[in-house]
């Protein structure tokens, strides 16, 4: 088993991000702007990667995505309701 790995995956919020990223209508380009504009420096390649599930997502990165796709931190990890 790699490092930071948990059931093969890198992060168990990629699956959650991807589903509402599409539910938002925004494409990864789209999403990577929005977090460069809450100061978070990622491409639309760690988008992918992180929904792949093949990128760590750093405590920050999941804050903002959860505020970008206006869902609760603990909905993206799967611990929780939507908000």
């Amino acid at each position: 088993m790699k490092k930071f790995q948990y059931n093969g995956q890198s992060n168990v919020s990629g699956e959650r991000i991807r589903e509402q990223r599409l539910r938002r209508r925004l494409s990864q380009s789209a999403l990577a702007a929005k977090m460069q504009t809450e100061g978070v420096i990622v491409e639309q390649d760690v988008i992918s990667r992180i929904e792949s599930g093949t990128r760590l997502v750093t405590d920050y990165e999941l804050l903002v995505l959860a505020k970008i796709l206006e869902v609760s931190s603990d909905w993206l990890i799967g611990a929780g309701g939507r908000k």
